[in-house]
């Protein structure tokens, strides 16, 4: 059974966006692994920007600077 667990930042991802990332992750999974996407689970985690860092910075700074 596969898991795949996704995260992004929480900023404005809508449910169809959400939904198109689940299916694509089962197929793909699907074609090129042969897994049965029945037991293929997918789990997407959306992480305040304050809550995720990159290169030693707040996501939420960086926004603010445009980066």
């Amino acid at each position: 059974m596969p898991y795949v667990n996704i995260r992004i930042t929480d900023e404005g991802v809508t449910r169809e966006q959400k939904e198109e990332l689940i299916v694509g992750v089962t197929d793909l999974l699907h074609r090129v692994l042969a897994k049965n996407p029945a037991t293929t689970v997918v789990v997407i985690d959306e992480v305040p920007t304050g809550n995720w860092g990159i290169g030693g910075e707040l996501v939420t700074e960086r926004r603010k600077r445009g980066a």
